[in-house]
């Protein structure tokens, strides 16, 4: 596993030369954590040519779209079935490149797409907001902070198709911004039934409660805070009727969401995600997240207690003499 991410880091497959051939039957979904945490996809179901502004303590993002419109959330059905394929790979050792040769049919049935000819029309249409949406921003992936502006997907072609007009399998290249997250396992496994979310907003609000609730037994955000990092383009009043009927509907895969008083959105992990009792996190006293929003002013602190215990978990789930003291140490060295 090491070699095959060191090779993707440097040398002839970290450059993205070779073709990696996505043949990975029922991969797991995951997603890479940065389009998790920030808005990027428009949640519009009718072409949105905005030019989409979003800046979150350090973060700055610039999505600009091409004539075609902005890529869309369920755009993003590509990039999900593309990191699954390689994060595939990657675990089984195997050597993997950022281009990637699919079949159309296998990518339409793991997203829960029709396999008719509309179904293959809408998939072209997808790739061409995908290669013609560019993003201008400082997110960090793999460990690198760099200004910069690429598209979702850096290109794509049609490498096969039927007689009759129809692809059958497609070569996609994928940004190397992209790529480097997938590299650094910067992902998320997402549940099946993520793609039979067919409203947008639900797409959105699972994937951040996926980011920032985990399997801790909650998550908390404000309404104004969610509207921003949702990305929606609805007015704030329409946007938490959305979220209420949501909360009430309770159809979101792994989490339940509720709304609690001080315009606030609970959400909880469904029964199944639960930790047992001796590895659930630590909690984190109210004066600790005061302190958090003191070192770094304008943070969304539950994002940054969802990060630090995600961090903590993947590092072992050591015993801490002092949760408080262990988190704002971490916070600081995020300044």
């Amino acid at each position: 596993m090491a070699q095959a991410v060191g090779a993707a880091s440097g040398g002839a497959v970290g450059a993205g030369q070779g073709v990696f051939s996505c043949d990975v039957l029922g991969a797991i979904p995951k997603a890479d954590m940065a389009t998790m945490e920030h808005p990027v996809f428009s949640l519009s179901t009718r072409p949105d040519l905005r030019v989409l502004r979003y800046v979150r303590g350090e973060t700055e993002i610039t999505v600009t779209p091409s004539v075609k419109g902005l890529a869309t959330i369920h755009d993003k059905d590509i990039l999900i079935f593309c990191v699954s394929q390689l994060m595939a790979a990657i675990n089984a050792g195997r050597a993997v490149s950022r281009r990637l040769h699919l079949r159309a049919h296998d990518l339409l049935e793991a997203c829960g797409r029709e396999t008719s000819g509309d179904g293959y029309r809408r998939l072209r249409e997808a790739f061409e907001r995908l290669a013609g949406t560019r993003i201008t921003t400082n997110i960090v992936t793999g460990e690198i902070e760099t200004t910069t502006g690429f598209g979702l997907i850096e290109s794509w072609e049609i490498v096969r198709k039927t007689r009759g007009g129809r692809m059958v399998s497609v070569a996609v290249t994928l940004s190397e911004w992209l790529y480097r997250a997938i590299c650094a396992k910067s992902v998320l496994t997402l549940s099946r039934d993520y793609f039979r979310l067919r409203k947008p907003l639900e797409r959105r609000v699972y994937e951040l409660a996926r980011k920032h609730c985990g399997r801790q037994p909650a998550w908390r955000i404000s309404v104004e805070v969610l509207h921003q990092k949702s990305g929606s383009a609805s007015p704030r009043r329409v946007f938490r009727k959305m979220l209420r009927d949501m909360a009430a509907k309770d159809g979101l895969p792994d989490y339940h969401i509720e709304m609690e008083a001080g315009d606030i959105l609970r959400v909880r992990p469904r029964d199944h995600l639960l930790e047992p009792a001796p590895m659930a996190a630590p909690s984190l006293s109210p004066e600790a997240l005061d302190a958090a929003r003191a070192l770094i002013p304008g943070a969304d602190v539950y994002a940054l207690e969802a990060e630090w215990r995600d961090v903590w978990a993947r590092t072992g789930r050591r015993r801490l003499r002092s949760a408080d003291g262990a988190f704002l140490g971490w916070v600081k060295k995020r300044r």
